[in-house]
């Protein structure tokens, strides 16, 4: 019996050590494969502390917009003017006069924005998404202040400048910017409504505002919430991003603080993206849910502002079912409504989609008894490639249909993350731009050829980075803030 005992205890160790050699021999083959990647460039390790953050000594927006112009003078300094001269070039953002050189357009919309009305309607702050710009709200910007909105574009800290600021940077440096951003709005809106729009993390930053509120008397309310893409819940895989980063630390190896280290062709995107800027969705999204959940077990809940959100069905940079299971199934009545785009329904592409839809249907069954509205733009039948909108009330079985008066493109099968705030005649990211760009156009790159020979990756042409139906998107919010 000991023999057998010792054999077994043998066989384990042996498996064991066998096991902890085969885990840090794959280790070992990540980190050389992520270390083989190109060389950092100067974007990538500038270091600009003139950067908001929680413990900077600001207490106003006026003190926040000070510290930007400091910001983006040592941008200049730090990065622009240290361009090597084999990284410039006619799509490098980073390269004075290029084609994707934020400055060609007539406002840089990297920086925060304030569009001030003499007697506002409504008090608006925009959220833009993580490694994003204030430029992907500056359509809706436009149009909220043309009905009369007094609107503020903030540039969440750690965006605007280089990738390198969303090394180092928390989300409660960018909740810190939201709560000053806020306060100056109830300072300068003359009593009327406050609301916030939201895109992407910008919406996760807006809702994580509406439930402080909740607790925090001292804070500012708000009256309403229109959230797009909204980032509620994200892939587990995130949870695991931030050790590659401390590896990295770890081992002198900073290239592996970065998940992707792609060209910087975009003026007002981020092409590189940094792990933590993963950890920092993945750390906010986990507290919205805890204070959901806390919130809805003592009835809190049912005080937050009524929620106005646009999501497509299929997107692959939120988890769209945990925006259905993790918030919505949570609210009370309340004026809140759940707006999602289809995929496209006609026949002739149908056989080529792979999407399986269980996993939203099971976010849908898990709360039968629905507090919300849905509305559903989907096809008008299989064989159009026209759309409608199905609209189910809370306690009803049933839905109205409406006509949009708008329809699917050729060749365009659903929508995309990076879609929903933008029209299709933009002039950066529009497919059916109405005026030239200043710059780069990047809404219908769509081009053929053999792989390996673009600068762009081809999964980054293919992306849709416009809305066809965003005539109704601009329409909803519009009528939820009463400014028709």
């Amino acid at each position: 019996m000991r023999r057998i005992r010792g054999v077994l205890k043998h066989v384990l160790m042996t498996a064991l050590y066998g096991s902890v050699g085969a885990v840090i021999a794959l280790v070992t083959v990540y980190v050389i494969t992520l270390n083989d990647r190109p060389d950092l460039s100067v974007w990538h390790v500038a270091d600009l502390d003139e950067e908001f953050t929680v413990k900077s000594d600001v207490s106003t927006f006026e003190e926040y917009l000070a510290l930007e112009d400091r910001l983006f003078k040592q941008l200049d300094e730090k990065v622009y003017q240290q361009v090597k001269a084999e990284k410039q070039n006619q799509i490098n953002r980073f390269t004075r006069n290029s084609l994707s050189d934020p400055n060609r357009w007539p406002q840089n919309w990297n920086r925060s924005y304030v569009m001030p009305v003499d007697t506002p309607r409504a008090a608006i702050l925009l959220l833009h998404g993580m490694s994003d710009s204030p430029y992907s709200l500056r359509n809706l910007a436009q149009t909220l202040h043309s009905a009369g909105a007094y609107v503020l574009g903030l540039r969440i800290p750690g965006h605007g400048t280089a990738p390198s600021g969303l090394i180092e940077v928390t989300w409660q440096d960018m909740d810190a910017a939201v709560r000053l951003a806020v306060r100056h709005l109830a300072k300068n809106n003359q009593g009327q409504p406050i609301y916030i729009v939201g895109y992407s993390n910008g919406a996760a930053l807006a809702v994580n505002y509406a439930l402080e509120t909740l607790e925090d008397p001292e804070l500012v309310k708000v009256d309403g919430l229109a959230i797009l893409s909204p980032e509620i819940g994200i892939s587990k895989a995130a949870v695991l991003a931030v050790w590659q980063a401390r590896l990295g630390h770890l081992l002198g190896l900073e290239k592996l603080a970065w998940n992707g280290l792609l060209p910087e062709y975009d003026p007002y995107k981020y092409g590189s993206f940094a792990v933590n800027a993963g950890d920092v969705a993945h750390r906010i999204t986990l507290q919205i849910q805890n204070r959901i959940k806390t919130y809805a077990a003592n009835g809190q809940l049912r005080n937050i502002p009524p929620i106005l959100a646009f999501s497509s069905i299929v997107d692959a940079t939120v988890t769209a079912p945990a925006l259905i299971k993790a918030l919505f199934n949570k609210l009370t009545e309340g004026g809140h409504e759940l707006v999602m785009f289809d995929i496209n329904r006609e026949s002739s592409i149908k056989p080529l989609i792979k999407w399986n839809s269980d996993a939203m249907n099971q976010a849908f069954d898990a709360n039968p008894d629905r507090e919300y509205i849905f509305s559903l733009v989907t096809n008008l039948n299989t064989g159009n490639r026209s759309v409608t909108v199905q609209i189910t009330k809370p306690g009803d079985a049933n839905f109205t249909e409406t006509p949009l008066h708008l329809g699917w493109p050729t060749g365009i099968y659903s929508l995309a993350h990076v879609a929903l705030p933008f029209p299709p005649d933009d002039p950066l990211y529009g497919g059916l731009p109405t005026e030239a760009s200043p710059g780069i156009n990047l809404g219908d790159l769509a081009l053929r050829g053999e792989r390996g020979v673009l600068l762009i990756p081809p999964a980054e042409m293919l992306r849709l980075r416009w809305n066809p139906f965003y005539p109704y998107v601009e329409s909803r919010i519009l009528d939820f803030f009463m400014l028709k």
